[in-house]
């Protein structure tokens, strides 16, 4: 999942007249943060790559191979500029994602909603197998997920809010959804109309 930065646009707001004027070091750091971003974008399966739309089946053995591949996902989400990514998303059909919940990286192997809560909440949700799409989804506000980690070891979450939205919209990766899926058909509409000319040109 994309991570939304129009949290914090109001957060520059006060007392900095010269935060335009970057210093050489940092234009140089953003540049890099930049192709950072691209290279790990290159890596991730776009709209239109069949693997978006498979199942991916649940994970039997927890070896090192499990953990290499969940470290190197994490480096690749943290580049992307994401929150989370699904093992589909870089072509593996195994049930487990990464994810940054409250500010903590974690790794859930086989994950299973096992509550949910009752309200409702609707928000902006971006994709890294989208670009820069965003679009309004209905999500449940409170999960409780169950999961190993990448070492088998038994994992529960109870997560709300935007951790809870990470979630859920992850899981829907290893069951082949996209958030096209989930919007409504205005929005759905529009994204598709921006997504169908990059794959005539792919």
């Amino acid at each position: 999942m994309a991570h939304d930065h129009h949290d914090h646009d109001h957060d520059h707001d006060e007392g900095h007249e010269h935060e335009h004027e970057l210093t050489d070091a940092e234009a140089r750091a953003e540049a890099e943060r930049l192709v950072r971003r691209d290279v790990a974008l290159a890596q991730i399966r776009q709209y239109g790559d069949p693997v978006l739309r498979m199942r991916a089946a649940e994970v039997e053995t927890f070896d090192d191979e499990l953990a290499r591949v969940t470290e190197r996902m994490k480096l690749l989400m943290h580049d992307a500029d994401g929150v989370g990514l699904a093992a589909t998303q870089v072509g593996i059909l195994r049930r487990f994602f990464v994810a940054t919940l409250d500010g903590e990286d974690h790794v859930l192997v086989n994950p299973v909603v096992t509550a949910v809560g009752s309200d409702v909440e609707v928000d902006q949700e971006g994709c890294l197998s989208l670009g820069p799409i965003r679009l309004p989804v209905e999500r449940a506000a409170r999960v409780m997920v169950e999961a190993k980690d990448e070492t088998g070891e038994p994992v529960t979450v109870e997560l709300e809010g935007a951790a809870a939205r990470v979630v859920q919209h992850e899981l829907d990766h290893l069951d082949g959804t996209l958030i096209i899926d989930r919007t409504d058909p205005e929005a759905r509409r529009e994204a598709l109309g921006q997504l169908r000319p990059r794959l005539v040109l792919a």
